[in-house]
């Protein structure tokens, strides 16, 4: 019942801040929600802070494990690329995308949540960077940039797109889909010209 009561309150403070934002975010309010009583609020985070973070935590566990096993399939890399592109779209719709820029911002005045925003953009972080040395280790060097390089300029344009975009301009955010995806251009590129390249060798191997 515990774990049940925890959930149903995670849930109801995610339909909360989507409609009112953190600033006028409401414990009473997320209580009513849930159907539960204001204590058991703090009962189990505390505060509305302690809860909108566990909220983000829940969230994004689910979405870095959902990363990891689409980057764990046999696809080639650029289309593991644009599914995460699709999964942008995904993120918006549902409002984790919304809920993480308001924590971001909360974040810079506050370090408890700066420091718990942190730890989930290293997390996304980690799942690109693995992506990225893994594809070096395929692929060959990317110039003079490294995995960790790669990982985090992809990362960060993700994150400066998705503040962007959550200005409501539908040009403006066609334009950041478009920019986002011409990475896996690039992908694709150097996936076929490998592939091309070690058909040749096979062929005058054999």
């Amino acid at each position: 019942m515990t774990n049940d009561t925890r959930s149903r309150i995670i849930a109801a403070a995610r339909e909360c801040l989507l409609a009112d934002g953190y600033a006028a975010l409401s414990t009473r309010r997320v209580a009513d929600a849930a159907g539960v009583p204001l204590s058991q609020i703090h009962y189990h985070f505390r505060s509305r802070r302690g809860l909108v973070l566990a909220m983000l935590d829940a969230e994004d566990q689910v979405l870095v494990q959902r990363q990891r096993h689409m980057y764990g399939t046999e696809a080639p890399l650029w289309k593991q690329y644009e599914q995460a592109c699709d999964f942008l779209d995904d993120d918006l719709a549902s409002g984790y995308v919304r809920v993480l820029q308001e924590m971001i911002a909360v974040g810079w005045a506050d370090p408890a949540v700066a420091g718990q925003v942190l730890e989930v953009v290293r997390r996304w972080l980690g799942v690109l960077t693995d992506v990225a040395e893994e594809a070096q280790k395929r692929l060959g060097p990317f110039g003079i940039i490294g995995p960790s390089e790669i990982a985090g300029l992809v990362g960060l344009a993700f994150l400066g797109g998705e503040a962007i975009m959550l200005l409501g301009d539908e040009r403006q955010n066609t334009e950041i889909r478009a920019w986002l995806r011409r990475f896996g251009d690039v992908i694709r590129a150097r996936e076929e010209h490998q592939d091309s390249g070690s058909g040749r060798a096979a062929r005058r191997h054999r």
